[in-house]
């Protein structure tokens, strides 16, 4: 919603494009809160009102302040453009917690590929957009989008096989049953070939073993 207030033409003139597709945006994520607070429980519902009613609050606050003490829009421009900034940081920042759950799983199960080239894709556009002219306050988010984006694709790439390997190791310790047990952290890593094995005690008594070897 900051950015729907900062393409406003009296606070940033002539970014019409910036209003619309923010606007359009904003209004696609209502959506998507509506359906959240029609299948949650009532403790998620409270939760999740109570944090979109301080953002209501604090884009109200900041649109008054703009509006009545700033009274050009290269000074309206320069404060909500650093909010737009920190709040786009912010944003681009909340996927390092799934990078860091990739590296420690060896795993891509938890960041689905789709929304990291969508990203990616979203950021260079803007990115682009912000240089025909150039607009500090969309390069610079942006580029950092760009390069946190990319590196998510990059982790995608390295971590893909592994994840394949994973996969199958899970589906033969659920073969296996209860008693089976393998540590998938060992499955082999961004093409490296290591081999796991593990020895399982049957229900007659004997013992059997078997290897998974990564390619």
């Amino acid at each position: 919603m900051v950015w729907v207030l900062f393409g406003l033409p009296m606070v940033h003139p002539h970014s019409m494009l910036v209003v619309t597709i923010s606007g359009t945006g904003t209004a696609i994520e209502f959506v998507y809160i509506a359906l959240f607070l029609f299948y949650s429980d009532k403790k998620k519902r409270l939760k999740v009102l109570f944090v979109v009613l301080i953002e209501l609050i604090f884009i109200v606050v900041v649109t008054i302040l703009v509006l009545t003490l700033l009274h050009t829009t290269k000074q309206r421009s320069l404060v909500v453009g650093i909010i737009c900034i920190l709040f786009n940081v912010i944003m681009s920042a909340a996927p390092l917690s799934v990078m860091k759950l990739v590296i420690t799983t060896k795993s891509v199960e938890y960041m689905p590929f789709f929304l990291s080239l969508a990203s990616f894709g979203n950021a260079v556009a803007w990115f682009t957009y912000a240089f025909l002219p150039f607009d500090e306050f969309i390069a610079i988010p942006n580029g950092l989008g760009t390069m946190l984006s990319l590196a998510q694709l990059l982790l995608y790439g390295c971590y893909y096989k592994s994840t394949q390997r994973i996969k199958v190791a899970r589906q033969q310790q659920q073969q296996l049953g209860s008693e089976g047990e393998l540590d998938l952290s060992e499955v082999a890593v961004c093409g490296e070939s290591r081999k796991i094995t593990s020895t399982t005690t049957l229900h007659n008594g004997r013992h059997g073993g078997y290897e998974i070897y990564g390619t």
